[in-house]
């Protein structure tokens, strides 16, 4: 059975969210739709074309659009909230519906209000799912400047959303100068060719593969945060690591909470006590019992940290102007922990699941091994030791971390 097989509610009868509340509750549905069949879809590694449409169709990745315009008018918290509820059943689409947001937001970081307008109009309107084309530890894709176009050539070893998005992110160097240009351009464009290489043992419906890119030409006037070729700064334009760091988190803590409520469901229906223990149900058994208490209380206090720092970074979005390098790099350093926080977390539960729910819970069958997949796969994006490496420099030296394409 296939997403494109199940049978979900019609979402166009349905009233569109409009709390924070009822959008989670909406994530909910749509987690529950992916959980049915996210073993199988797991193991087939198939483009998720489905998955996207359900996104679409339930109105998700509208979320943080502009009501006026068909949108759900939410905030970075409920977003982040809504990816760690998707991300529960299924690691791989969480992950592109936190990609999507950020790269639908970055029109706001980056570019003028005149071209972000427009552009969160026309993504409410069209409900666009956003891929982005920016791996920096490639070389430089190049921009050559040929009057009132640009032309984009170069390639990237990771692409996230790539053919299942209806728009891509791109971002270059102008030849010649250390100038950096963010683009949106349709994803069908006769330039990309994406390549469908993406065959990691984690994250596998994420379409996360290479993408080379040839003449793609785009009006000097869509060159985001450019007013007559001269780009318009504010700290503001960093905020796009921080928010794109707790994206990571909250689909880590996802996909902890999934493996955790998956084992607790296989323990209490099929794990057999251990026959040297004295108890009848392994809900019984005091090892059991701690290892779950254990996972639990650390991944109640992940998540309480992952949504304070999102509350706090709610803040600079809503007041964009009036951020300063000092409030940016002290909420970098308050992400950098959740960041530790979430990646340990994740993995111990991911990991640990299997001391509780026992040697048949291992089977190819049962899928949990889906779960330690996905974060170790991810996790291994940056370096956690650097995220430590910022709280520490931060609070022994009283320096902020630098803004980079990491931090």
């Amino acid at each position: 059975m296939t997403t494109a097989e199940i049978s979900g509610p019609d979402w166009s009868t349905r009233e569109t969210p409009r709390t924070p509340e009822e959008w989670i509750a909406r994530a909910g549905e749509v987690a529950a739709i992916l959980a049915s069949d996210a073993v199988e879809r797991d193991r087939a590694a198939a483009t998720p074309y489905a998955e996207v449409r359900l996104l679409k169709d339930s109105g998700l990745v509208t979320l943080l659009g502009p009501a006026e315009h068909g949108g759900g008018g939410q905030n970075w918290p409920t977003a982040y909230r809504v990816v760690r509820e998707v991300a529960k059943a299924d690691g791989s689409i969480g992950q592109l519906l936190g990609y999507h947001y950020l790269w639908n937001w970055a029109a706001r970081l980056v570019g003028t209000r005149e071209q972000w307008e427009h552009v969160e109009a026309e993504a409410a309107r069209n409900r666009w799912f956003f891929g982005g084309a920016v791996n920096p530890r490639d070389d430089d894709v190049v921009i050559r400047d040929e009057g009132d176009t640009l032309v984009f050539n170069g390639r990237k070893s990771f692409s996230t959303g790539s053919k299942v998005s209806d728009v891509t992110v791109l971002e270059g160097v102008l030849e010649g100068t250390d100038k950096h240009v963010f683009a949106i351009v349709p994803s069908g464009d006769p330039g990309l060719t994406f390549h469908d290489d993406w065959d990691n043992i984690g994250q596998r419906l994420t379409e996360s593969g290479s993408v080379t890119i040839s003449d793609v030409r785009v009006p000097w006037r869509d060159a985001a945060g450019y007013v007559d070729k001269e780009f318009q700064p504010r700290v503001y334009n960093t905020l796009n690591v921080p928010t794109i760091q707790l994206v990571f988190v909250n689909f880590y803590l996802g996909i902890a909470r999934g493996a955790l409520e998956t084992a607790i469901a296989y323990t209490r229906s099929r794990t057999r006590p251990w026959l040297h223990g004295g108890h009848e149900r392994a809900v019984d058994e005091p090892y059991i019992i701690d290892i779950y208490g254990d996972l639990s209380a650390a991944l109640w206090s992940a998540e309480a940290l992952a949504d304070q720092v999102a509350e706090e970074g709610l803040w600079f979005h809503e007041h964009p102007d009036e951020v300063t390098e000092r409030l940016r790099g002290e909420h970098e350093v308050r992400v950098a922990a959740a960041k530790v926080q979430a990646t340990e977390v994740a993995l111990e539960v991911a990991g640990r699941i299997f001391e509780a729910t026992g040697a048949r819970s291992t089977t190819s069958r049962e899928g949990l091994d889906r779960f330690w997949r996905n974060v170790r796969t991810h996790t291994l994006h940056d370096p956690v030791a650097y995220k430590r490496r910022e709280i520490g420099v931060y609070l022994l030296q009283d320096k902020l971390p630098e803004p980079t394409w990491y931090s």
